[in-house]
């Protein structure tokens, strides 16, 4: 295994890796994925030296995580902390946070990691209420007490969440999309969670692939791919497909972005670097769909920082062309 740079994830005490692994394409959503192409992505992202793997109990109804204690049977010793989800198994009401549901939920990811304790469980983007809710987190204090959980996070939708989340203090992590073409919490969130000691895990960090540029206006995505069927929030939260932002306006800033990647790194490779170097983010978490797609998001973490020229054009892009579709929303 290669070594990487591991940051601290937050309370947990982890250390873990710069850029992680995003499974949510290895479940379903992005168009079909086969098992072993699947377990070969685990294996190659493990061998570069990627030591966090982020699932849900939904993807794929469980598949993510399945094939996840799969790779780890298979590989003992391989060092990779393992974050899920949980809270999308019934519909997103405040009322169905409840310690029941949360046992039995952790429990079921449990049954379909093989481990006794999960090592991280994130409330999975829930209804905004639910942040403001003693006892929500008073149950998610009861499932670190009784080992079923190492700790918990929350993932979230907007800036406003990520910062209720960071004030409770058995928060670990928080999970927000940050690429350059979502900029916001740089303002606030990345500040408090440095300040709280909380672990901040970057999603969505190639706004679902127009940040690698080989997209144009006339690309077509399979039918059940979420990047067709969520283009305007249809099936979940509009942000999590191309991070919110209007594909043919995208696909422009897209081109424009990739005029600035330096010599010798990708698009998609320049948008990782720029996460990785921004003050308070612990890993990024990329998704892959081959071994190809695994080394090569890695190799952004050995990549020299982005120069303040290039973070200055990178940031005017966003000015001109996606401040406006974004910004104010999430």
């Amino acid at each position: 295994m290669r070594r990487m740079e591991q940051r601290i994830l937050g309370k947990s005490g982890r250390p873990v890796s710069v850029v992680g692994l995003g499974t949510w394409q290895l479940g379903a959503d992005w168009g079909d994925v086969p098992e072993q192409a699947a377990m070969s992505v685990l294996d190659a992202a493990a061998e570069a030296g990627v030591t966090f793997f982020d699932t849900a109990d939904v993807y794929g109804d469980g598949r993510s995580e399945r094939l996840i204690a799969a790779f780890l049977r298979a590989s003992p010793g391989a060092g990779i902390t393992v974050a899920t989800k949980m809270g999308r198994r019934l519909p997103q009401l405040p009322e169905n946070y409840v310690l029941d549901n949360f046992r039995a939920w952790t429990d079921r990811s449990r049954t379909n990691l093989g481990v006794d304790t999960l090592d991280l469980v994130q409330l999975h983007c829930p209804p905004t209420p639910v942040f403001s809710s003693d006892a929500v987190f008073d149950a998610l204090d009861t499932l670190v007490a009784e080992q079923r959980i190492g700790g918990y996070g929350v993932s979230v939708e907007t800036c406003e969440e990520a910062l209720a989340a960071i004030a409770r203090p058995g928060t670990v992590s928080v999970q927000i999309i940050l690429n350059p073409f979502r900029r916001k919490p740089l303002e606030r969130v990345l500040p408090a969670a440095r300040e709280a000691g909380v672990g901040i895990i970057a999603r969505v960090p190639l706004a679902s692939g127009l940040l690698s540029g080989r997209y144009t206006a006339d690309t077509v995505f399979p039918a059940d791919d979420h990047r067709t069927f969520n283009r305007q929030g249809e099936a979940f939260d509009r942000g999590e497909t191309f991070s919110g932002v209007d594909f043919a306006a995208g696909v422009a800033a897209a081109a424009e972005f990739a005029g600035l990647a330096p010599e010798g790194a990708t698009p998609a490779q320049t948008a990782l670097r720029w996460v990785v170097q921004q003050p308070g983010v612990t890993t990024v978490i990329p998704g892959a769909r081959s071994p190809e797609q695994v080394r090569a998001n890695v190799a952004a973490a050995a990549l020299p920082p982005l120069s303040e020229a290039t973070l200055r054009a990178i940031g005017a892009v966003y000015d001109t062309r996606v401040r406006h579709l974004v910004h104010g929303r999430w």
